[in-house]
């Protein structure tokens, strides 16, 4: 063991190991030393997560700059009712009551226009309601005696309370009010309790109603003149794009069962996104419901008049779901760990994949008819093809059966004298019900074209563009009950 300087100048021992070698020993790190570590790491993975969060605060901000948009509107509206507080003649018209308009404009203000209104309207009824009925009241407890008057708001607080809670639960009521029943309530349990120790409560009343319509009209104006964004818009755009997923889903699905996707594989995550984008349809419901009902709250708008018909949307949306519902099961067979036969999906695979194009085409086209808010005079001619592929592939599934009772064609090449040999049932089912999926999803996308044709009637779509196709469209012939059952009975037969 030896001592000797290193290069920095400090003192380092050595230690001699055999073969003439010798090892620096390095000094253990002191008690301060480390407690600087560990803040010095705990500071970078504060600065880390604050880095990663404004990343993606920043992408949220690119991919939907509307998002941005409504941030500095909120803004704005703020700025202008606080000028309530900062200039003194405004201060001195409505006093201490502008806190409530800034209120107002924090709960108040929403994403949509649709959203807005809702809540406006309803904070502002509400308050006038509930105001109104405290007023008189509290005028009819008072003129009943001191003894009585306290029994008379009390018991009065608790049955419109409890009325007010109730209907909460009414679906309609639900739907539309939840917020004004809640605003009802509170505003009549403050007018009540506090008219109780206040003499002016006409004028207290009177200077909290015109400060929540002072803020109802700033987020109203300002929600609906700068960059307004429309719940019937989103809702327009939201079925539209679902329809165009339930198409990429539709074509990935047939493709890759079949193996016919050698563009799938190569697309990467994008593929993946549009094989899976049926989900996005599943999980719309709640989004469809909430702009359906801040919709009908709006004004006549772009290309939706007054009294348009949301309602129809959710009926459409519906359609969609449960088309959305055959293509989950129908992704569910390419999960399966029994494989149908090769020889028997060559045999159906021409028809199966045609049935799938036709049907995209459909789908595709009913997402031109939204986008466009034009009748299409080429959907008659896609839902055709849709159905006679449809009798196509019942066809080769009745054909099917004959098929079974042959050998396939290596068996026979190999082994002339061997054996014909079925298929185990377990391996013929997962394509039958791929079969049947087709032809089911088929039907509802019949449904979803009765649905916007429906919508197109009711809203009073374009008309078509003279431009129908040359071909001959005697094909168009709904899938009768009779074609299901020969289909279900070839598949019995297999």
């Amino acid at each position: 063991m030896g001592t000797g300087r290193g290069d920095s100048g400090t003192l380092e021992w050595k230690v001699d190991i055999p073969g003439g070698k010798s090892e620096t020993l390095v000094p253990e790190s002191g008690f301060v030393c480390r407690i600087w570590r560990g803040l010095r790491g705990l500071v970078e993975g504060f600065l880390l997560k604050i880095w990663r969060f404004l990343e993606k605060a920043w992408g949220i901000g690119v991919d939907e700059p509307r998002k941005l948009v409504h941030c500095l509107k909120v803004g704005l509206a703020l700025s202008a009712v606080s000028l309530f507080y900062y200039m003194r003649p405004l201060y001195d018209g409505v006093g201490g009551n502008a806190m409530w308009a800034v209120m107002t404009v924090v709960v108040v203000f929403e994403y949509t226009v649709g959203a807005t209104l809702s809540k406006s309207i309803n904070r502002t009824a509400a308050t006038f309601l509930a105001g109104s009925l405290g007023i008189g009241i509290h005028w009819v407890a008072s003129q009943s005696g001191e003894r009585f008057e306290p029994i008379i708001l009390g018991f009065s607080v608790f049955i419109l309370a409890a009325v007010a809670t109730f209907s909460r639960f009414v679906p309609s009521v639900k739907a539309r009010f939840d917020y004004g029943a809640s605003i009802f309530i509170l505003t009549f349990s403050l007018v009540s309790v506090s008219g109780y120790r206040v003499e002016k409560l006409v004028g207290l009343a009177h200077n909290r109603l015109s400060t929540i319509a002072i803020g109802t009209s700033l987020c109203i104006i300002i929600s609906m003149l700068f960059c307004p964004i429309w719940a019937g818009d989103e809702l327009h755009s939201l079925i539209t794009r679902n329809l165009e997923k339930l198409s990429d889903s539709l074509n990935g699905c047939v493709a890759e069962y079949f193996h016919q996707n050698g563009t799938v594989d190569s697309g990467g995550e994008d593929c993946s996104k549009k094989l899976r984008g049926y989900k996005c349809v599943l999980n719309s419901k709640a989004t469809e419901d909430s702009m359906a009902n801040f919709a009908i709250w709006e004004p006549a708008h772009g290309n939706f008049n007054f009294r348009h018909p949301w309602k129809q949307y959710l009926k459409l949306g519906a359609s969609m779901r449960y088309c959305a519902c055959c293509i989950e099961a129908l992704n569910g067979c390419l999960d399966t760990e029994v494989e149908a036969p090769e020889f028997l999906k060559e045999h159906l695979q021409d028809v199966c994949m045609i049935l799938s194009s036709c049907s995209s085409n459909v789908l595709k086209e009913l997402m031109i008819t939204m986008k466009t808010m034009r009748r299409s005079s080429k959907i008659d001619f896609f839902v055709g093809e849709m159905n006679s592929a449809v009798k196509d592939l019942q066809n080769g599934m009745k054909s099917l059966p004959t098929m079974l009772s042959v050998p396939p064609p290596d068996t026979v090449k190999g082994k002339p004298g061997t054996k014909t040999t079925m298929p185990p049932l377990m391996e013929v089912l997962p394509l039958a019900t791929l079969v049947s999926l087709l032809i089911e999803i088929a039907a509802r996308i019949e449904a979803i074209v009765n649905n916007i044709d429906e919508l197109a009637c009711l809203a009073e779509f374009k008309p078509a563009k003279d431009d129908k196709p040359k071909q001959n469209q005697s094909t168009i012939t709904p899938i009768s009950d009779d074609q299901d059952h020969e289909t279900m009975t070839a598949i019995q037969k297999v």
